[in-house]
């Protein structure tokens, strides 16, 4: 690898770091390099479940849901446009989401988040046990109700990623796997490059969207307080002869998502154990019987596979987006824990956005890293 000039390197080709360099080269950045250490896409972004669920999942509003619903909403024409200018589908299913109550207390939590978006003029209903049974008939029969969430939907993760590197591979836009960055190159507050295995590569502007990686990249910039950490998710996986379910279906403590192929996935864990990447037999039947849960027509299935991934996440447990004031030519993208999947879109336009316009989008200014040094400062750490 010979040092040349970029326009933009991007370190992590995870679909964050994928949907920034699209969204970059499609506002006409044409210099554009992407590194990573493994195999492209086949970090976080490959072991999610593909849930586009944030009303499914929150028990308020405010920036950070209204980020997830915007995210959420550029989908129906992200899917399109990706099969125009690929030919892959990346099988964007908008059947909605369930979310099922089995106890009092699942009821309760129900119609606290049924009240306040229903209050919000968002798209939910509130469903009784017959009307979920009808709608879903492998589900428990134990079920006291849920609430259906019509513009909750799933992707295929796993060929969003395939497609997002397609694209890049038609437009000759160059993937460096395996390779790992070891640190950025400065110059009188400025970042002007990253430093690759052995090599010294310049820019205008560095990406980093590492994920759960981000804070040994960032080491050396000592300016900036923020810890992201890895976070082990486990999922399985069961096969059927055909589709059992319609929809994704949330309960208390755990979720299943039906592909059109008739895989169910079951998910997922939350594990602070560092770096470590594999599964444990405990989680896999913790898994399987939440699932069973839900759906106890499932006890005979046996688990067809059993993945483990690190999620990225940041001290309050909210993305990273922007710059860091005082150090120029340097983006964050990073920490999307649970959420990388559906933020992706958004992400990508934000950061197009910033870098080509040079100012700072609302969120960015909502969601970049300096939060972390004021908070600092105010707590005197």
């Amino acid at each position: 690898m010979k040092a040349e000039n970029h326009d933009v390197l991007i370190v992590g080709a995870g679909v964050i770091g994928l949907s920034i360099t699209r969204a970059l080269h499609k506002r006409g950045v044409k210099r554009i390099a992407v590194f990573d250490a493994g195999v492209c896409g086949k970090e976080a972004s490959w072991a999610a479940a593909g849930m586009l669920g944030p009303q499914a999942e929150a028990d308020e509003t405010g920036a950070f849901f209204d980020l997830c619903c915007e995210s959420r909403d550029l989908y129906p024409a992200l899917a399109a446009e990706l099969l125009d200018e690929t030919g892959v589908d990346i099988e964007l299913d908008r059947a909605g989401t369930l979310f099922l109550a089995f106890s009092d207390e699942d009821v309760q939590i129900l119609s606290g988040r049924y009240e306040w978006q229903r209050a919000a003029g968002l798209a939910v209903e509130n469903l009784e046990s017959a009307q979920v049974r009808r709608a879903e008939p492998f589900v428990s029969p134990d079920v006291r109700g849920g609430l259906y969430f019509p513009n909750d939907w799933q992707v295929d993760n796993r060929k969003l990623c395939l497609t997002l590197r397609r694209y890049c591979e038609i437009n000759e836009i160059r993937i460096y796997e395996n390779t790992s960055v070891d640190g950025l190159i400065s110059d009188d507050g400025r970042v002007t490059g990253i430093q690759s295995t052995g090599s010294s590569l310049s820019a205008g502007q560095v990406v980093v969207a590492a994920g759960a990686w981000t804070t040994k990249i960032l080491f050396g910039e000592k300016q900036l307080p923020l810890k992201v950490e890895p976070v082990r998710g486990q999922m399985i996986a069961l096969n059927t002869a055909k589709r059992l379910f319609e929809r994704v279906i949330y309960g208390s403590s755990g979720y299943i998502v039906p592909r059109l192929n008739g895989q169910i996935l079951a998910g997922s864990t939350t594990e602070m154990v560092g770096f470590q990447r594999d599964t444990t037999d405990t989680a896999a039947s913790s898994l399987f019987n939440m699932a069973c849960r839900i759906a106890p027509s499932l006890v005979n299935l046996e688990i067809a596979d059993h993945w483990a991934g690190l999620r990225p996440r940041s001290p309050d447990g909210l993305p990273v987006i922007g710059r860091i004031e005082g150090i120029d030519g340097l983006y964050l993208a990073t920490a999307h824990y649970r959420n990388g999947i559906l933020l992706a879109p958004s992400t990508a336009r934000i950061a197009a956005a910033d870098i080509v316009e040079g100012g700072n989008s609302v969120y960015s200014a909502i969601f970049g890293p300096d939060r972390f040094r004021l908070r600092a400062v105010r707590t005197g750490n």
